[in-house]
């Protein structure tokens, strides 16, 4: 069983990272196409400063899932890719699209009027992936996927298309967005910036507040027991608070202009949130219709749980270090 929880560690840990960084990525796009067209160079420029392309190196945490799932639970993996092909499919088109477009915009030798093309691309593919990423995250676990199904509506797009799911994905872009501002305040140096961004940061924390209020109105509507998972146990509800008071700390830093504890209360709040949800339903990975896909149950063969769980630490060693080097080097040169 050492292992099997390794595996799960490093599913559960690509995911939050995945969350708090691939995140933050795309939330720079989101600011950037709801920002007003006198602002919107100036955002890209805060954003490309502060961000930079290295932030393409953070899907390597969904290519960790991707391959933890395929190789060490080939049955939640299979399930997840036939019914949810759609979604998947989608989000997939949106990372290519943002990568391509985000690299044309910036080393194009030609700054001419595919610019704008470029500029629309990457912010829309910005919106349009995390969106995917909250619907497919929603099938996941509000048993709508049918694996004995009538039609073909019901195998591959009632599972998804959802309101709850809608809404989730709605949820995702704005936290996306709100990480975004969050790890930016704390670099950038120009008065002004600070002042603009600072705005953003309250009107995202309000969005983020108002969706998540509706994300828990749909999941009641829709039948899927989130408030249940969240409240019904201890564990949750210290969540819950400790995610409230960080809140209030993040406006509080704010007005005291305490940038840096802003940028760790927003990603504090996004893992409260993402244990919470978790916690309830663990080991339990994928709520089916017709019951349940478990990391404990739908494990593969011992052996290769084993050898990936060996890949996994290992890799960790020579691969995370040269990451977070690449990440930090990049703000250095600053």
């Amino acid at each position: 069983m050492f292992y099997l929880y390794v595996v799960i560690f490093f599913l559960w840990t690509a995911i939050a990272l995945y969350l708090l960084l691939g995140g933050a990525d795309f939330g720079v796009g989101i600011l950037e196409l709801f920002s007003k067209q006198k602002n919107e160079k100036r955002i890209e420029k805060i954003m490309y400063e502060e961000m930079g392309p290295v932030w393409e190196a953070n899907h390597m945490w969904l290519i960790i899932v991707i391959v933890i799932l395929f190789v060490g639970f080939p049955d939640i993996y299979s399930v997840l890719s036939t019914y949810l092909h759609i979604p998947l499919l989608l989000m997939l088109i949106g990372i290519i699209a943002r990568g391509t477009a985000f690299s044309f915009r910036n080393y194009d030798a030609v700054k001419d009027h595919w610019q704008f093309v470029y500029n629309k691309i990457f912010r829309y593919s910005s919106v349009i992936t995390p969106f995917f990423l909250g619907i497919i995250a929603a099938a996941t676990v509000s048993g709508t996927i049918d694996v004995e199904p009538t039609d073909f509506m019901n195998a591959y797009i009632w599972s998804w298309l959802t309101p709850f799911g809608c809404t989730l994905g709605v949820f995702t872009c704005s936290i996306c967005g709100y990480l975004a501002v969050s790890y930016s305040l704390s670099q950038v140096k120009n008065f002004d910036d600070r002042e603009y961004l600072s705005k953003k940061l309250t009107i995202f924390l309000f969005v983020v507040i108002v969706t998540g209020g509706l994300v828990f109105v749909c999941a009641y509507f829709s039948h899927v027991p989130l408030i249940q998972w969240i409240f019904g146990e201890t564990v949750g509800w210290i969540a819950v608070i400790l995610a409230t008071i960080s809140v209030f700390g993040t406006l509080y830093a704010l007005k005291e202009k305490k940038y840096s504890w802003i940028r760790v209360l927003a990603g504090f709040q996004v893992l409260t949130i993402l244990f919470a949800v978790t916690y309830r339903h663990y080991p339990n990975l994928v709520i089916l219709k017709q019951g349940t896909l478990s990391l404990i149950e739908d494990q593969y063969i011992h052996k290769t749980i084993a050898m990936l769980a060996w890949a996994l630490m290992l890799g960790s060693i020579f691969i995370l270090p040269g990451v977070f080097h690449l990440i930090y080097s990049f703000q250095k040169r600053r």
